[in-house]
């Protein structure tokens, strides 16, 4: 059987429906904190087990016949590292043949603060004896246009990157990579840098954004401390805002650019465009 953490998350979610094509659903673990919310899982014939990753003893008897695990990593900053740990201790206790991790892009030497836990998770892999892959993962385009719509409202896109190339590909993109890699044989001590096939800064983010939707919306570009506080100012939490500014002055310094195609290659087609995901949301 084949257990995908977060399961009802976006990821998550995107990676069951794409195994569903070629896995039965009763060879399926969703593993939720909220079975609640996975009623539709259930509905399609997915197992669907509760665990926390704070919980090790319930995750243990969440992995137990499962053969291969595709943890989603967390999305608690700050906690993942012993979040992680926990999950990967139930996987040795439960036999747990192969783990596939969502790690983040050249995380062993990128300036983005996020680094550090996923670096930390990927020596507890090593560390376990279980087989594993690495899924470092570039930044997702929905991180970005989620913002397009106040950009839309006020004619400025906001951030930190300065001229910062991202290569950042769709949700679902990475998605088509995890099933694959967790569906699959022949993966075992691969580690596969992700990111979109075509970069872009958020310049020419904008530049999109003005061309498809008829307003002239432009970047404004931040300090990281000015960005981080702008962010407070629309209500997001503090920890939230200080991650987003890090993470744009890491984009400025090449933290999230890539161009191996290693994501196309290894979904077998290009990876979505901006221009389509602007088109999308708007």
């Amino acid at each position: 059987m084949i257990a995908i953490t977060g399961a009802t998350g976006h990821l998550g979610q995107l990676v069951i429906n794409d195994l569903l094509k070629t896995v039965a659903a009763n060879r399926l673990v969703a593993i939720v904190r909220n079975p609640a919310k996975a009623q539709a899982l259930q509905q399609q014939g997915i197992i669907v087990r509760q665990a926390d990753y704070r919980d090790q003893a319930a995750f243990t008897a969440a992995l137990e016949g499962v053969e291969k695990l595709l943890l989603i990593s967390s999305s608690e900053v700050g906690q993942r590292a012993t979040q992680h740990q926990n999950v990967i201790n139930a996987a040795v206790a439960a036999g747990v043949k192969f783990i596939a991790y969502t790690s983040l892009l050249h995380a062993d030497k990128s300036p983005l603060g996020l680094h550090v836990e996923h670096v930390v998770t990927e020596k507890a892999l090593a560390a376990s004896g279980i087989p594993y892959a690495l899924l470092r993962n570039g930044w997702y385009s929905e991180n970005y246009l989620a913002s397009a719509p106040a950009a839309l409202e006020h004619g400025v896109f906001i951030g930190a990157a300065g001229e910062g190339k991202i290569a950042a590909a769709t949700r679902a993109d990475y998605a088509a990579a995890a099933a694959k890699v967790i569906r699959e044989e022949g993966h075992a001590g691969k580690v596969y840098e992700l990111a979109g096939d075509n970069a872009w800064t958020l310049s020419q983010l904008s530049a999109e954004l003005s061309k498809q939707s008829g307003k002239n919306v432009v970047y404004q570009n931040l300090s990281e401390a000015d960005f981080a506080a702008a962010l407070k100012g629309v209500g997001l939490p503090a920890a939230l805002a200080d991650m987003l500014a890090d993470s744009d002055t890491g984009a400025s310094k090449g933290g999230l650019f890539d161009d191996s195609h290693t994501l196309s290659r290894l979904i077998g087609r290009p990876t979505t465009t901006l221009a389509e995901s602007v088109k999308a949301i708007l």
